[in-house]
C-alpha cells in the first residue's frame, strides 16, 4: 500500500493514555501534526492480543509510536511485536519508533524484530520512569509515605517522561533518526533511599524506602488492589533488574535534546506543585479547616 509522499506524515501512537503515550500524542498534535492515539478503550480500538484490532489503527499511517502492555519484557511480547512490524510493512507504514527497556534481554528481542521488520525503524531505550512515583503503581506509597520495593540499595539512573516524549517525537518526525538505538537515562545514579528523601523533601512530609523481597511487594501489591497477575510479573520484572544492570549513565538525552535530562529533585518538586501527593502545607491546612469546623 502506498502512501502520497508530498502529504504530510500522519501518526499513530499506540499506548494513548500511557505515560509516554499520551505525552507523545499531546506534542505532535500541539505541533499540528495529524494524530491516532489508541489503546483498548478509543474508537478504533487497539489491543495487542488481538490482531484483528490492529488494521483500522494502522489504516492510513505513516509512522507509529510503539508502547507495549503490560511490559516490553513479557515472554510473549518479541512474538507479538514481530506479527506487528509485518502488519505495519503491509500497511504501507514508513517508520517505527519503539519505546523500550533498558538492560531487559526480553525488550531487545522486541528490538531485533522490529529492525528486521523492513520498517525504517528507531528505538528509545529507557531506564526506570520518574512517573512510576506520581502516576502509577508507586504513587499510592508515596502518598502513604512508605516505598517499599524489592531493589537493595540499587542505584538508578531514573528517568524523566517529559524527556522520553520529546526525544520519540524527534526520531518519529526528524530525518536521519531511524536505525539507532537512542538509550537514555536521568542524569545521576539514585537509590530508591535517595528518591524517596528527594520526594520528602518536595513534599515536606516523611517519605521512607522500605527494602521488602520479592514475594512481600507481591503480597502488598495484591492488597493494595493490583491483580495477582500484575503483582507476580512486577516482581519478577524488578528481581531482574534491580540487580545494579542499569547503575551507568549515558548522554542518550543531551545528544538528542541539547540539554542535559531532568533531574529526579525537578521532576519531584514540579510533581508535588501539581498536586500528585499530599504536601505538608496543605495537610496542615485541612487540619486547621477541621480545627475552625
Amino acid at each position: 500500500m502506498n502512501h502520497d509522499t508530498t502529504a504530510s506524515p500522519r501518526y499513530l501512537v499506540i499506548g494513548a493514555n500511557g505515560k509516554t503515550g499520551r505525552r507523545v500524542s499531546a506534542r505532535l498534535t500541539a505541533a499540528g501534526h495529524a494524530v491516532r492515539a489508541v489503546s483498548r478503550s478509543t474508537a478504533p480500538a487497539f489491543d495487542w492480543y488481538d490482531a484483528a484490532t490492529w488494521s483500522a489503527a494502522l489504516a492510513g499511517m505513516d509512522r507509529v509510536y510503539i508502547t507495549f502492555q503490560p511490559d516490553i519484557a513479557v515472554p510473549a511480547a518479541a512474538g507479538i511485536i514481530e506479527a506487528f512490524g509485518r502488519a505495519a510493512a503491509a500497511h504501507g507504514v514508513e517508520r517505527l519508533v519503539l519505546l523500550s527497556g533498558r538492560g531487559e534481554p526480553e525488550a531487545e528481542a522486541c528490538e531485533r524484530v522490529l529492525f528486521a521488520s523492513g520498517v525504517d525503524t528507531a528505538v528509545v531505550r529507557c531506564s526506570f520512569f520518574a512517573q512510576n512515583f506520581s502516576e502509577d503503581f508507586l504513587a499510592g506509597p508515596v502518598h502513604d509515605g512508605v516505598i517499599a520495593l524489592p531493589a537493595g540499595d540499587v542505584r538508578e539512573p531514573v528517568l524523566d517522561a517529559e524527556d522520553i516524549a520529546e526525544v520519540a517525537v524527534k526520531a518519529l518526525t526528524e530525518d536521519g533518526r531511524t536505525g539507532h538505538v537512542f538509550e537514555l537515562t536521568g542524569p545521576r545514579l539514585m537509590t530508591f533511599g535517595d528518591m524517596a528523601a528527594d520526594l520528602g523533601a518536595a513534599t515536606g512530609r516523611e517519605i521512607v524506602y522500605l527494602q521488602v523481597t520479592p514475594e512481600e511487594y507481591a503480597a502488598g501489591a495484591v492488597e493494595a488492589g493490583m491483580s495477582a497477575d500484575d503483582a507476580e510479573m512486577l516482581a519478577g520484572l524488578f528481581t531482574n533488574i534491580f540487580d545494579g544492570r542499569n547503575a551507568s549513565l549515558t548522554d542518550g538525552v543531551a545528544d538528542v535534546l541539547g540539554r542535559p535530562a531532568r533531574d529526579f529533585a525537578d521532576f519531584a518538586a514540579a510533581a508535588a506543585a501539581a498536586g500528585a501527593w499530599p504536601t505538608a502545607s496543605a495537610e496542615t491546612t485541612t487540619s486547621n479547616e477541621t480545627t475552625a469546623a
